[in-house]
C-alpha cells in the first residue's frame, strides 16, 4: 500500500495544477496521462472493496474482543472469581476443542486470558480498525482526485482552444498583446 500510495502521489503530482499544464501539452502526453489515471482508478476502486472487507472483519473480530472483555470484568468474574465459561462460542473454536477447555476457572489463567490476551488484542483490533478507516477515507480522496485530474487532462485542449478563441475575439490590443 505504501509503494501504491507513492505511485498515486506522483501521477497525483503530474496531472494537477500548473504541472499538468507543461506535462501534457502534447496529444501522446495527455493520452498517457488519461491512461495512468484510469489504470490507478481501476486499481484503487478494486482496493477499495479489499479494505471494505478487511473493515468488516475487523469490525467482527473488535466486536468478539469486547464481548469478551466485558465479560472479564463483569463482577462475577472480578469479585466472585467464577469460571468465564465460552462454550456459547464454542463455534469459534476448531471442532477438535474439548468442550472442558472453554471453561476457565484458575486465576492465572483468567489473568492469562483476559490481562495478557483480550486486553492487549482489543486495543490492537481498535486501532486496526481505525486505521482501516483511515485508509478508506484515503482511497475515496484518491479515487475523487485522480477523477477530477482526468477529466481536468481530457479537457486540457479544449480549454486551450476555448482560451484562444477568447483572445482572438478579443479588440483590446493592450490585452491581446500580452499574447505575443
Amino acid at each position: 500500500m505504501g509503494a501504491l500510495t507513492l505511485m498515486i502521489i506522483f501521477i497525483g503530482f503530474l496531472a494537477t495544477g500548473a504541472t499538468r499544464r507543461r506535462i501534457y501539452k502534447a496529444w501522446r502526453n495527455r493520452v498517457g496521462g488519461r491512461i495512468s489515471c484510469a489504470v490507478f482508478m481501476g486499481i484503487i476502486y478494486v482496493l477499495q472493496f479489499f479494505w471494505i472487507f478487511v473493515f468488516g472483519l475487523l469490525i467482527i473480530s473488535t466486536f468478539i474482543l469486547t464481548v469478551f472483555w466485558k465479560m472479564c470484568v463483569s463482577t462475577q468474574v472480578q469479585d466472585y472469581h467464577q469460571c468465564i465459561d465460552l462454550t456459547q462460542f464454542n463455534f469459534l473454536f476448531p471442532q477438535s476443542t474439548r468442550i472442558e477447555y472453554l471453561k476457565i476457572c484458575e486465576i492465572r489463567e483468567i489473568k492469562f486470558f483476559c490481562r495478557d490476551f483480550v486486553e492487549k488484542s482489543e486495543f490492537m483490533f481498535m486501532m486496526a480498525t481505525f486505521g482501516v478507516i483511515l485508509i478508506l477515507i484515503s482511497l475515496v480522496h484518491y479515487l475523487m482526485c485522480l477523477s477530477a485530474n482526468y477529466a481536468h487532462i481530457r479537457d486540457h485542449e479544449k480549454f486551450e482552444e476555448l482560451q484562444e478563441l477568447q483572445l482572438l475575439q478579443d479588440t483590446d490590443f493592450a490585452t491581446s498583446k500580452e499574447r505575443f
